[in-house]
């Protein structure tokens, strides 16, 4: 599994788990440090660039965005 994504809060890691499930993309969720303030989504090495593409992707289509 390769470290795609760090979520800050339970908002971002829906957000995340919502694109990456309707790209039918198999993930991990791990939770760094103790008071489990980052959580990190970890994904296939082969799902990667699907990954960042679903989830970037979303970002750079947006209105006004370069």
């Amino acid at each position: 599994m390769a470290s795609f994504y760090d979520a800050v809060n339970d908002a971002d890691v829906k957000r995340i788990e919502g694109l990456l499930r309707k790209g039918g993309i198999v993930y991990t969720l791990r939770t760094i440090g103790k008071d489990a303030a980052l959580r990190e989504f970890q994904v296939a090495e082969e799902d990667l660039a699907d990954a960042e593409r679903i989830v970037y992707g979303m970002i750079q289509a947006e209105p006004g965005q370069g």
